[in-house]
């Protein structure tokens, strides 16, 4: 199945490196080595087999090869400045995409800059807008039971969906944020990440993670760092102009696996919550233009479920309900106050109407054919 982001990574390579990167098992090397068939001389590279390995510290690709996937280089000590070398002497004629499972900022952290060097692109799990956009289409239902990464979301049945969700899990606790860093009490990661299931779509408190898992405030700001990182979860910030001020305040957390959740109205949120971001990420990857997704709190304890911001300016405020015809008291206090424009996603709305100035929207079919930002 192609993805949304093949034609734009082909052009972007024609530039510059591109480097891609998402979650685990999110389809990465899949959709490389899709893109290996648009060329004469591919080479695929592999950081973690030993025979790549030895290629890439020597070099030792074919002179005629037209694009080179680097797959998991971040794990090679003082990797950038390798890839710049890389960069810096190959023939014009040489393409080259680099892919991992840590986000960019990790990418940042040692080695000689590769600023002007590369685009940057992030692959998530399956969305209804993607689906949409290559001509597929599945119920809220399926995308609540199977979650969105690909394996589980094509496989024949349910039962091969869990079995996959159970080996995957295991293998984040255990290979990959071990891999990132050398945690000393990994019983306490596997817990939190346990606690977090159950409390997506709250604002979290670190102090009482803390408590709950017996370890200090700042390990579990720690902790949540590395499963950002590795693209386990993501994180929404209450809205502020003051950035500085919107980063102290207590965050909520969302995880790119939509079946890791428990409960169904909170399912129903991570999948809007990914949507949103998944669009927004794609959008920022393609256009350059800066855009964040928020919610919002006052003091009092109105709150707004999700606000996207582009370039600063906040664009529209969206509200989750799974069968609440009637407008949600704090987005029409909000929308009242701010003007900011709102959207209702309603679960199993009949008819899109407009009430208030505000949409009321039936979620799967917006989603799929109607974000915008």
């Amino acid at each position: 199945m192609e993805r949304q982001q093949t034609q734009y990574i082909l052009h972007d390579l024609s530039k510059k490196m591109v480097f891609l990167s998402g979650p685990r098992q999110s389809g990465k090397t899949w959709l490389a080595k899709y893109i290996m068939q648009n060329f004469k001389f591919p080479q695929y590279l592999n950081w973690d087999n030993y025979q790549d390995r030895d290629i890439i510290i020597h070099q030792g690709w074919p002179a005629k090869t037209d694009l080179i996937v680097f797959d998991e280089i971040h794990k090679m000590p003082e990797w950038k400045n390798f890839l710049k070398g890389v960069w810096d002497t190959r023939t014009s004629s040489q393409a080259i995409l680099v892919t991992g499972s840590a986000r960019l900022e990790t990418f940042r952290q040692s080695g000689d800059s590769l600023a002007g060097r590369y685009y940057h692109h992030r692959l998530f799990p399956f969305t209804p807008e993607e689906l949409s956009a290559i001509g597929a289409s599945y119920s809220l239902e399926y995308f609540l039971e199977r979650g969105s990464f690909p394996e589980p979301f094509l496989a024949a049945d349910t039962v091969e969906a869990q079995r996959w969700r159970r080996q995957y899990l295991d293998g984040l606790i255990r290979e990959d944020i071990l891999t990132y860093e050398n945690i000393g009490q990994l019983k306490a990661m596997n817990l939190l990440v346990d606690l977090l299931r159950s409390r997506v779509a709250s604002p979290i408190s670190y102090q009482s993670l803390a408590e709950d898992i017996d370890v200090s405030p700042n390990t579990v700001k720690h902790y949540m760092d590395i499963l950002e990182a590795l693209y386990i979860i993501f994180r929404i910030h209450p809205y502020h102009h003051s950035i500085a001020r919107s980063l102290k305040q207590q965050a909520k957390v969302y995880f790119f696996d939509i079946a890791l959740v428990n409960g169904i109205p909170q399912r129903l949120e991570n999948l809007v919550a990914l949507s949103l971001y998944r669009h927004i990420c794609f959008k920022e990857d393609t256009d350059g233009l800066r855009r964040n997704l928020y919610y919002i709190r006052t003091k009092e304890g109105k709150e707004v479920d999700f606000l996207i911001v582009k370039e600063g300016t906040p664009e529209r405020m969206f509200e989750v309900k799974s069968s609440d015809r009637t407008i949600d008291s704090n987005l029409y206090y909000f929308h009242e106050r701010y003007h900011f424009p709102a959207t209702q996603l309603v679960a199993d709305l009949r008819q899109d109407f407009t009430s208030k100035d505000i949409e009321m929207r039936d979620l799967m079919s917006y989603l799929q054919h109607d974000l915008e930002c």
